[in-house]
């Protein structure tokens, strides 16, 4: 018989959202009548917006003729995408040979971990997407775990909370070879400003760390101060890597279509570029993202795409304040919704899990505990902004109704 990965069996419990998933549909079995609304998951909910949806039609369209047709693409993306991303997001930032198009962010993340292999040390926000301890863990790369202090040997946990504004003691802590961050943060709805990543990047140049920059909402930042990549900071292009994603902006989530920058500055201990090998991990294990899609983004990132994507972000973001100020009502204290599609709120001295259990089957409100994102997420729920508006509006009618 074949062994099992031995790492594998050191995952802790299952993965966040299938276990969320498991436990609604364990009340529907319950309570088949029950109008289960979720304000859980991050999945965008809205439609394609007219322009985007446009160009997508008409590149499948194109696909049906001889002289549309296109089969095979780079492995790294349409020359035109990534230098359209480069441009647009970044400001001529970044080059486009340094962007890396691909089938989103948390496919990049898992790469980028095949890519720095087992024999690495990591630091992780806390809380933090579990992707990146859960990934780390398949990997091999986090040693084993510690039941006595409920971390692995080889993960430095970064408390983020509103004590530290939600950003880490870095003189606190060892040195460790990748330190994941994630602004606006994923599930704390934290921003950091430039002062807090001029610190990250400085930390990380004099410990020869390489951060991994998770900027998948950062249009959603709407403050002209906040910086919505790590490359605005001097010095970050020998580094950091940043990962990106059209998922949340334009609700590609099922569409599928991410990024990352890889600055030809990064280099490893014995000078080798970093951009090679993630070249390498695309062409081999790759083979690009779909050409209908990438149509899409490039119809995404222009002046109509643009306008719609503002859009899109904006109807979001007036769910949040939604969310936000009915939470603020009931006397509860919330953080993020402002910059970012999350609202963060303490439940002080309950257990997340209980208090998730307790909205689920009084309210039939899904929401996300906040332990599994981490320790430090314990006595938190993530409420997500991501709904229809009658959903919303219903939902929080509940919340007053249920938990005043």
């Amino acid at each position: 018989m074949v062994k099992r990965n031995p790492n594998m069996s050191k995952l802790q419990a299952g993965y966040l959202f299938p276990e969320i998933n498991r436990i609604k549909n364990a009340l529907l079995e319950k309570n088949p009548d029950a109008k289960v609304i979720s304000l859980g998951i991050g999945n965008t909910t809205e439609p394609l917006t007219p322009h985007i949806t446009e160009a997508l039609k008409n590149a499948a369209a194109g696909l049906g003729t001889s002289e549309g047709y296109s089969g095979y693409g780079a492995e790294q993306g349409m020359k035109e995408l990534r230098e359209k991303i480069a441009n647009v997001f970044y400001k001529g930032m970044v080059s486009g040979d340094e962007v890396f198009v691909s089938d989103g962010a948390k496919c990049d993340i898992g790469r980028l971990q095949v890519m720095f292999g087992s024999d690495v040390s990591v630091a992780i926000q806390d809380p933090s997407y579990p992707v990146y301890v859960d990934g780390s863990v398949i990997l091999g790369a986090t040693g084993n775990y510690n039941n006595e202090n409920k971390n692995f040997d080889n993960i430095v946990y970064m408390k983020c909370s509103p004590e530290n504004n939600f950003f880490p003691d870095l003189e606190s802590l060892p040195r460790t070879d990748l330190i994941y961050f994630c602004s606006p943060n994923n599930p704390t709805g934290a921003v950091a400003p430039k002062a807090q990543l001029k610190k990250l990047v400085e930390f990380a140049k004099k410990n020869n760390s390489i951060i991994i920059f998770d900027s998948a909402y950062s249009q959603y930042i709407k403050d002209p101060e906040l910086p919505r990549s790590i490359f605005e900071i001097p010095g970050a292009k020998e580094a950091a890597i940043e990962v990106s994603s059209f998922s949340k902006p334009i609700g590609f989530t099922g569409v599928r279509l991410g990024w990352t920058v890889v600055p030809n500055e990064l280099k490893f201990e014995d000078g080798a570029l970093v951009r090679n090998d993630w070249n390498r991990i695309m062409t081999t294990l790759f083979n690009g993202a779909s050409n209908i899609v990438q149509k899409g983004g490039l119809a995404a990132l222009d002046d109509n795409g643009l306008k719609e994507m503002d859009s899109t972000i904006k109807f979001y973001m007036e769910n949040a304040s939604i969310i936000k100020e009915s939470l603020d009502s009931l006397g509860f204290k919330t953080y993020g919704g402002v910059n970012a599609p999350y609202i963060w709120t303490l439940f002080k001295g309950r257990d997340s899990w209980e208090v998730f259990t307790e909205i689920l089957e009084k309210c039939h409100v899904v929401t996300t505990p906040g332990e599994g994102f981490g320790p430090a997420g314990q006595g938190f729920i993530r409420f997500s902004a991501f709904g229809h508006r009658e959903n919303v509006l219903e939902a929080v009618k509940r919340l007053k109704e249920k938990l005043a």
